[in-house]
């Protein structure tokens, strides 16, 4: 089946990118994002209690709402981060990163998603489950643990430039 071409605003880094390249690709903002959503969910707890007070002790509610806020916060700083590799916020320094870093892999002879261990079958699986899952963090949290060649660019253009900088 061919993959689906979405035009976008910004150069598309990569359409399913591994987890661990879109939490080292986060930025100071997505951070932020995250430590307020933490800091917010039991501070509307506390304000809540001062308006509509219940006298009833609060410590463990206010505990488990900043669990609840560190995760709905990670959530969002991920799917920030997950937008920018698409190409739907700007993105010059995740394209500065990523061209960098898939350079240096082109040079080591490496691949430049990484190796898996996996069949062929189940690689296209796990990319058709985690394509754009970061849309549905609400109904269902997925990430992409899976390291696959299909990822909607053109590969060619890392290996190109390394080589052409090399002579």
């Amino acid at each position: 089946m061919p993959q689906k071409i979405i035009e976008t605003p910004y150069p598309l880094i990569d359409a399913d990118p591994h987890a661990t390249r879109v939490v080292r690709y986060m930025r100071t903002s997505d951070y932020a994002t995250w430590a307020a959503a933490t800091a917010a969910f039991p501070s509307a707890l506390y304000f809540w209690e001062m308006a509509d007070p219940t006298n009833v002790r609060m410590k463990s509610a206010y505990r488990l709402g900043g669990f609840m806020g560190f995760i709905g916060g990670f959530l969002l700083a991920y799917q920030q981060s997950s937008v920018r590799f698409w190409g739907w916020s700007e993105n010059k320094r995740e394209q500065e990163m990523d061209l960098q870093e898939l350079r240096q892999r082109a040079q080591e002879g490496k691949t430049l998603y990484g190796e898996s261990h996996q069949p062929e079958w189940v690689q296209g699986s796990a990319h058709r489950n985690s394509g754009f899952s970061q849309l549905k963090f609400s109904a269902f949290p997925m990430f992409n643990f899976v390291n696959h060649r299909h990822h909607g660019t053109d590969p060619s253009k890392y290996k190109a430039d390394s080589e052409d900088a090399s002579n």
